[in-house]
């Protein structure tokens, strides 16, 4: 897979993005190029977008010019935490540590691969059936489409903000009340895989309220208006509350004072950021049914939070 990286400038601000890559890559068609922005191959700021979306000065364009082959992606036995199946649709409980589809370097063991050896007639869908990701160590709800026309519709209701998403997450702070962080987000000035929070960005919103806190921690349910890649953990770390266990983003890895040894030696060797993705809820693309599913904390963040309740 090859990926090419354009870069927005002020003379093409408001511009289609497919025009827009066309008059930067003439070796290909538009056509194959508007195929490759449904397919999802081309991402503006790390997200997902459409052909018609106007660009903005600033940005950064990921196009997938040789893009993965899907119908190369091996079908393999792993074993998947299914909360709901029908027709159109399946719901899972990602555990932390799965990658979502393959890519270069990571061909093996994704949910993609888990998901085309239980359903093999996502070989016909896009992607196998995934609209949306999670971190490879975010846990929690996603949705997966399992026809064509669910694909379509979940695609659409993504765009239009649709799916309701709400996350838990355990941070470092005392966070005294909730409130919403209304910052944008793009890529990171000088460390290209990363994002921040920058000035020419994506508009971002997160809303948190608190639902615990203990000394230097806080537990927080978090909602999300937008989607963008790492929206969290980059708004909690701006805001001065990183994720415990988010190395990426917390900066120098720091123990709150006063917490007993059994708690620091927890929050010190706690291996991912914690962050679950506790419910999805939208209406079913086919039948309009409204849909609400919710998932409990993965066991790690459960030992957590009982390990600093019992201090």
């Amino acid at each position: 897979m090859i990926v090419e990286q354009l870069a927005v400038d002020e003379q093409a601000e408001g511009q289609r993005l497919d025009l827009f890559i066309l008059a930067n890559m003439v070796d290909y068609s538009r056509s194959r190029i508007q195929s490759w922005i449904k397919s999802g191959y081309v991402t503006v700021d790390g997200e997902w977008a459409r052909p018609k979306d106007k660009v903005k000065a600033g940005s950064l364009i990921d196009i997938e010019v040789e893009p993965v082959d899907e119908q190369s992606w091996e079908p393999e036995a792993i074993e998947l935490n299914i909360v709901y199946a029908d027709d159109d649709l399946i719901v899972i409980n990602k555990p932390v540590g799965l990658v979502v589809h393959p890519g270069a370097g990571n061909r093996h063991n994704t949910l993609a691969n888990g998901l085309l050896a239980k359903y093999p007639e996502l070989k016909h869908v896009p992607r196998a059936g995934i609209v949306h990701r999670l971190d490879k160590d975010t846990s929690g709800v996603m949705v997966v489409a399992r026809s064509l026309v669910a694909h379509k519709c979940l695609v659409e209701m993504i765009m239009a903000r649709e799916l309701k998403r709400q996350y838990q997450a355990i941070c470092l702070g005392e966070m005294i009340a909730g409130g919403t962080v209304d910052k944008p987000i793009g890529r990171h000035p000088t460390k290209r895989t990363l994002m921040a929070v920058v000035g020419n960005g994506r508009e971002s919103r997160t809303h948190y309220r608190v639902l615990e806190r203990f000394t230097g921690v806080s537990r927080l349910a978090l909602e999300l208006d937008t989607g963008r890649t790492h929206q969290i953990r980059v708004h909690m770390s701006d805001l001065g509350y990183p994720l415990i266990g988010d190395s990426v983003y917390s900066g120098r890895r720091r123990t709150p004072k006063g917490v007993t040894p059994e708690v620091r030696q927890a929050i010190e060797s706690y291996g991912h950021q914690a962050l679950h993705a506790v419910r999805l809820a939208f209406n079913h693309p086919i039948t309009g049914e409204p849909l609400d599913f919710e998932v409990p904390l993965p066991d790690d963040m459960l030992s957590l939070l009982k390990l600093m309740r019992a201090k």
